[in-house]
């Protein structure tokens, strides 16, 4: 069974930065289209950014909220998916996850909680 096991969050002040990352424990993740998601309380779970497989060329997207301001990238030899997140909002407090970016979802993670606060 696939997991995924999420990094990297904290608490920081508007304007801040994190690095969260994402390790996959699947054998093809170089092939798989890996996406961050988040939760914050009260809302349902949205897509944050989304990356392809090698043989896309790694093309990837974004939420409008996230453009310009995060960056998601792989590392397929350590099976890991970052999201470098800058200019960070209030708004972006939540928990972070990753999955399959495909829609097909293997069992989610414990997440790694984004708070952004003066």
């Amino acid at each position: 069974q696939v997991q995924f096991v999420e990094s990297g969050g904290g608490l920081v002040q508007p304007g801040g930065s994190l690095r969260l990352s994402c390790v996959a424990s699947v054998n093809i993740f170089s092939i798989l289209t890996m996406a961050w998601y988040r939760q914050a309380p009260g809302k349902q779970r949205e897509l944050v950014a989304r990356i392809g497989s090698s043989g896309s060329s790694g093309s990837t997207n974004y939420a409008d909220s996230a453009k310009g301001r995060f960056t998601i990238s792989r590392d397929n030899a350590k099976k890991t998916v970052y999201l470098q997140m800058n200019s960070l909002k209030p708004d972006d407090t939540a928990v972070y996850y990753c999955n399959f970016g495909t829609g097909n979802f293997g069992s989610w993670g414990q997440g790694t909680q984004v708070t952004v606060s003066s």
